[in-house]
């Protein structure tokens, strides 16, 4: 299983047949599935958060973006790491696409309100994973921190 993957992450076309869905969705899904999943918990603000993410970044209607995480929650769970993800994405994302998908992490992380270590861990190796400047992660960071307290 974990070879099919990863040749359905790495060829240059999807198979015939092996799904409806690009790679870089699934590859973008996986990691804010990872995201949701870092803390322990995944509520429904965040499962709600991932919907809408995927939703307005691929203009997919409500149940294809279930059907995109359900398919790629087993490829999250049969990864070795978030490389092969994160490799998709910089290969498709211009800068800007890759710190939205960035500032899409952040809006997860702060879903509950408060930031976990793993998360922060996790947001820290992704944001060199999509080889996003420091300053880039930032300041979606405190765009999305304003937007939290705002709505207090």
């Amino acid at each position: 299983m974990f070879n099919r993957i990863m040749s359905l992450l790495q060829a240059d076309a999807a198979p015939a047949g092996e799904s409806r869905f690009e790679r870089v969705q699934v590859a973008t899904c996986a990691l804010l599935m990872e995201v949701a999943h870092s803390d322990g918990h995944y509520r429904s603000v965040e499962a709600k958060i991932v919907h809408e993410l995927l939703a307005n970044t691929f203009n997919l209607p409500p149940a294809t973006v279930t059907e995109l995480i359900d398919y790629s929650h087993q490829h999250r769970q049969d990864s070795a790491d978030l490389f092969q993800f994160a490799r998709e994405i910089n290969a498709h994302f211009s800068r800007e696409e890759k710190a939205d998908v960035m500032e899409g992490v952040w809006r997860v992380i702060y879903a509950d309100g408060t930031l976990d270590k793993f998360e922060d861990a996790l947001a820290r190796q992704l944001a060199v994973l999509l080889r996003l400047d420091h300053q880039d992660v930032i300041d979606r960071k405190l765009k999305v921190l304003d937007e939290v307290r705002s709505a207090k």
